[in-house]
């Protein structure tokens, strides 16, 4: 068999993911995301295992189908499947395109990688998932499309609008974009930063050094029946492969490859003018591999950070928010998306990804910073400063990967309890100006909102019924009054069921004996 084949088969299969997912984050028409997410998804890895966990279906085996190739041919999820490999794939093609100095084996970084993989496990034991939010690769490709490079089409999209406008053509409408999290958006660019430099610098060495997928997947590829490996006999010893590997794995002159740190791109096999390499069963007596002689300081940073991982916890904050208010407003809690279910589940799962933040069409989504204290960076919250929650819309739990947010029909979702309404008195300017207001009623969706005659000011003020909120947030989204609101939500820690608002029925007698008047 030509064993060059399998580059171009690789080659094929990581364009089919990388367009897929990076059209799944700039749908900036809200069409495709409800339908096709849960396909490109389903096989990355941190989301999948999540989301096993939290629902255990069949649906959510990805992970597994991922466990079962490395334990069959290695890595080939690094290269193929998850987008940030491939990202790192194209850096490293457009830096082969200027020739610039070839790689070469290089000893592997066992503390760093062992490092990393401990402190995700750690804080995933600890039921928070911080770790795996910050250095999961999928989740960090994702924030790096949602949060740099769906602005810029956005922006060349509105631009084209007003050029069209300009010449009385109206065929295309302007998306009306309401700006990212500046954190999000700093710490996306950083990643997008050391991913462009390792890349150009060191080819793979973020995926074999800081990657927690990546060393897992390396510790599964060290025991898969498939492997790369040097046939003596055959080997010229041209270093070709060396010099062409990415993942700096391959030492040719004592004839080894590091099967751990291996990508499986099968670049090496494209390049030998010799049949010197290869695929080799597992049981193979060639030289394959280096023996890993670090297990004990694996061993014992799992426990030094077992033993201080609670203190991590203690750190987390309240925070206030509207700080410039008179009357500051504050939430017990962040509002976690409908069907999140709980913020615990919701934190305990969500790895910060941001497709759903990508996929709400009102944008009330918003990368959370602290609201959800130190663990919970980046995380989504609804933020109804910028957007409210539309009472017919399932995007983000129609696209979730992890079980963070899970799957509701619109019925389910229209019950789903967020929050309450509460009303600020000091605030509203029925009270302070003595004048009529009532946007908070005209946009509450289940009339839980509704103005009623107050006898002490002879003015009509907002009435809340909590049973018949959801908390949608769509009375804070409309109320007027600046620098702070006058009725906000009121976040649950776990999600309620609200009432089903009664239908008013209009009845109109009919007289039915009377002839047809004209």
């Amino acid at each position: 068999m030509n064993l060059a084949i399998l580059k171009k088969i690789r080659v094929i299969v990581s364009i089919i993911f990388i367009f897929a997912i990076s059209i799944v984050f700039l749908d900036i028409s809200f069409t495709i995301q409800p339908y096709f997410s849960q396909y490109p998804l389903y096989l990355q890895f941190i989301p999948s295992l999540l989301k096993f966990l939290s629902i255990g279906s069949i649906a959510t085996f990805g992970f597994i189908f991922v466990i079962f190739l490395s334990l069959l041919f290695g890595r080939v999820y690094c290269s193929s499947i998850c987008p940030l490999g491939i990202l790192q794939d194209v850096f490293t093609f457009i830096r082969n395109k200027f020739k610039i100095k070839k790689y070469l084996y290089t000893k592997p970084l066992t503390k760093t990688r062992y490092f990393f993989l401990i402190i995700s496990i750690v804080s995933f034991l600890i039921g928070t998932t911080v770790g795996l939010n910050l250095l999961d690769p999928y989740s960090n490709f994702g924030r790096i499309i949602n949060n740099i490079v769906r602005p810029i089409i956005i922006g060349i999209k509105n631009i084209i609008v007003f050029v069209f406008e300009s010449l009385n053509i109206y065929v295309l409408a302007p998306i009306e974009f309401k700006g990212v999290s500046l954190f999000s958006l700093m710490f996306s660019i950083s990643i997008l930063g050391l991913i462009l430099f390792l890349s150009i610098k060191y080819g793979r060495l973020y995926c074999n050094s800081v990657c927690p997928v990546g060393t897992f997947l390396g510790i599964l590829s060290k025991i898969s029946f498939f492997k790369i490996g040097i046939i003596e006999d055959n080997c010229i010893k041209c270093g070709e492969c060396e010099v062409i590997c990415k993942s700096n794995c391959i030492d040719s002159e004592n004839e080894i490859v590091d099967f751990s740190r291996c990508v499986g791109c099968f670049n090496c096999f494209d390049v030998c003018p010799s049949t010197g390499i290869s695929y080799l069963p597992r049981y193979s007596k060639s030289k394959s591999e280096i023996p890993n002689s670090d297990k004990r300081y694996f061993i014992k940073s799992l426990a030094i950070l077992t033993i201080g991982a609670e203190r991590i916890l203690k750190a987390q904050q309240k925070i206030e928010i509207y700080k410039d208010s008179t009357k500051p407003i504050l939430r017990k809690f962040p509002v976690s998306p409908p069907g999140s279910i709980s913020i615990s589940n919701f934190t305990d799962n969500c790895t910060a990804c941001h497709l759903c933040v990508a996929s709400c069409p009102t944008q009330v989504l918003q990368p959370a910073f602290l609201e959800y204290g130190l663990l919970g960076i980046m995380q989504p919250r609804m933020d109804f400063k910028t957007g409210f929650c539309n009472y017919d819309c399932v995007a983000c739990l129609s696209v979730c990967p992890s079980g963070a947010i899970l799957p509701k029909d619109i019925d389910e979702k229209k019950t789903i309890q967020l929050g309450k309404s509460k009303l600020v008195k000091e605030n509203c300017v029925v009270y302070t100006e003595k004048t009529d207001c009532g946007a908070c009623a005209e946009h509450c969706p289940t009339k839980a909102v509704k103005m009623q005659l107050d006898p002490e000011i002879n003015k009509k003020a907002p009435i809340i019924t909590e049973e018949l909120c959801i908390g949608c947030g769509a009375c804070e989204y409309a109320c007027p009054t600046k620098p702070y609101k006058s009725i906000y939500i009121e976040s649950s820690a776990i999600h309620g069921i609200a009432q089903i608002p009664k239908q008013e029925k209009i009845e109109q007698k009919i007289d039915y004996k009377e002839e047809f008047p004209f």
